[in-house]
């Protein structure tokens, strides 16, 4: 009992010391003097930081900062993430690509059905080919992005999140492998949809944003001005006679962003992101965006008829240069040269000749491949356009039909990099010491390799020559010179003998690759 009595004591005076203790202890924090405990504990900070910012921001600048603001929110919603599943057929996969550069470990950005080991090592499964982005275009599901982000998918791998995370198994509807473009369909209704521009809304050194997915980082926003409108000839686009007509931008684009939205800063989607300009395969400064124009006319007649109804003129060009105008007599430098045309093509039987050069389409100028291209693009077959051309010194006026043929373009660029000659042992009757190049009779076999009844045959052309840089190769059969017909080397002779320094002769040369214009300055005389 006396234990029992003891231990209570005890526990009484515990209790009676820990309530002084605790109200010591308030005392000391609370009263002492004002110093130093309390601050010791931190318990009378009552805030933090300075009282106001230090710089009052200009209302234009605030304007400007919401305005950047408004336009993400609104849309964002419209921007999909896209994941795209084929059947794994081993070797590297995104895993491997992510794990480039995942700083936190293998898990971070490691993709679902990848930690999933418990189903039977010899049954196929899917694996993730890649990630990329789409934009809402209608409001029951119908989706633009790039032919090279769902190219491979199997046909349920196409898996669509929306920014509200709902996500779907979206159905290919219809690619299109010249412009990159492809539409897919989620079965949704009432989807936020974005707003479509058109070219009068792309304008060089306006602020613009690029919304997408890069890196598997959803709904991330970048800006960036439109650095330049028109790029072509970048090879970004693989196949033959691919579009390139592309807008650029600084706006940061990486993996991922491709089939993302670039848009105004009033919300119009002006683009459709693509591609980027890197050494690394990440972004170094520019990305490239397919115009809105392509994409609406490629997006409807990929809905409408699961595939794009192309029309086509017939023709291979490139840019004229100011050696080709000066070659011409063109004022100044414009269009693009006609440098073949396709038999029973719409340019065939509208009667353009290799060497016409195409000033403008229905009064739209032309001054790239790529413009024809683009400019073709928003017709029809059946429809008919008028081409303002300079032949033989003049202005002339040419009205083509349009046709339709699958698997072709309505032109392209045939201008490929210069090939130096290569030495030939046939050595030609004729050598152009000024100019670069040697030619021959045209033999029995480059006339039935080439097809051709006339023409004289190149033997020989010097490296680093001006016909050497201008694209002339050995085995060319050149066919005219200044739209004359080229019989036999003493012909051609004839004509460059007549040419003074500083003057250009355009010849028209076939190859295995088709026809095509090369214009030789010849070189001023030294002093």
């Amino acid at each position: 009992m006396n234990g029992l009595l003891k231990s209570r004591h005890e526990l009484v005076r515990t209790v009676v010391l820990l309530l002084i203790g605790a109200a010591v202890g308030a005392v000391l924090i609370a009263e002492i003097g004002g110093f130093p405990v309390a601050k010791l504990f931190g318990q009378s900070v009552r805030d933090i930081g300075a009282k106001k910012p230090p710089i009052t921001v200009p209302d234009n600048v605030q304007a400007l900062n919401d305005a950047f603001v408004a336009v993400a929110n609104t849309v964002s919603p419209t921007v999909v993430s896209i994941e795209i599943l084929g059947e794994d057929k081993g070797g590297a996969d995104i895993e491997e690509f992510f794990r480039f550069f995942d700083p936190w470990g293998d898990d971070f950005f490691r993709p679902r059905d990848r930690q999933d080991e418990s189903r039977p090592k010899n049954r196929p499964r899917s694996r993730p080919l890649g990630q990329g982005s789409g934009v809402i275009i209608t409001s029951d599901g119908y989706i633009v992005t790039n032919n090279h982000v769902i190219r491979d998918a199997k046909p349920d791998g196409v898996k669509v999140t929306l920014s509200d995370k709902r996500e779907f198994t979206a159905k290919i509807v219809g690619r299109d492998s010249l412009t990159d473009l492809a539409v897919i369909k989620i079965d949704a209704k009432d989807l936020p949809t974005a707003y479509l521009g058109t070219p009068a809304d792309i304008k060089i050194g306006q602020w613009v944003i690029a919304v997408g997915n890069p890196l598997g980082l959803r709904s991330t926003i970048t800006a960036g001005i439109i650095s330049a409108i028109g790029r072509g000839g970048l090879g970004l686009n693989n196949y033959a006679f691919g579009i390139e007509n592309y807008i650029q931008t600084d706006a940061a684009i990486n993996p991922g962003n491709s089939g993302g939205g670039l848009f105004t800063l009033n919300g119009t989607l002006i683009g459709i992101n693509t591609a980027i300009a890197s050494g690394t395969g990440f972004y170094a400064g520019y990305g490239f965006a397919i115009p809105v124009d392509i994409v609406r006319a490629v997006a409807l007649d990929l809905i409408n008829y699961g595939k794009v109804n192309r029309a086509y003129i017939g023709v291979t060009i490139r840019a004229v240069d100011e050696t080709d105008a000066k070659g011409a007599g063109l004022p100044k430098v414009e269009g693009v040269m006609v440098q073949d045309v396709l038999k029973n093509s719409p340019a065939s039987k509208a009667g353009i000749e290799t060497g016409d050069i195409i000033l403008d389409v229905d009064g739209s100028p032309v001054n790239s491949p790529n413009q024809l291209q683009t400019l073709v693009l928003e017709h029809r077959p059946g429809d008919k356009v008028k081409l303002r051309m300079w032949r033989d010194g003049k202005t002339i006026t040419k009205e083509v039909t349009l046709e339709a043929r699958d698997g072709s373009i309505a032109s392209a660029d045939d201008a490929k990099d210069p090939v130096p000659g290569r030495p030939s042992k046939n050595d030609g009757p004729v050598t152009f010491d000024e100019l670069g190049f040697s030619i021959a009779p045209l033999s029995a076999e480059t006339k039935s390799k080439l097809d051709v009844t006339e023409g004289v045959e190149v033997t020989d052309v010097e490296r680093y020559s001006e016909a050497s840089m201008r694209g002339l190769t050995t085995n060319a059969v050149i066919l005219r010179a200044d739209r004359k017909p080229v019989r036999s080397p003493e012909e051609l002779r004839s004509l460059i003998n007549s040419k003074k320094p500083g003057e250009v002769v355009m010849l028209e040369v076939k190859t295995e690759r088709g026809k095509q214009i090369i214009s030789l300055r010849f070189p001023a005389k030294a002093h």
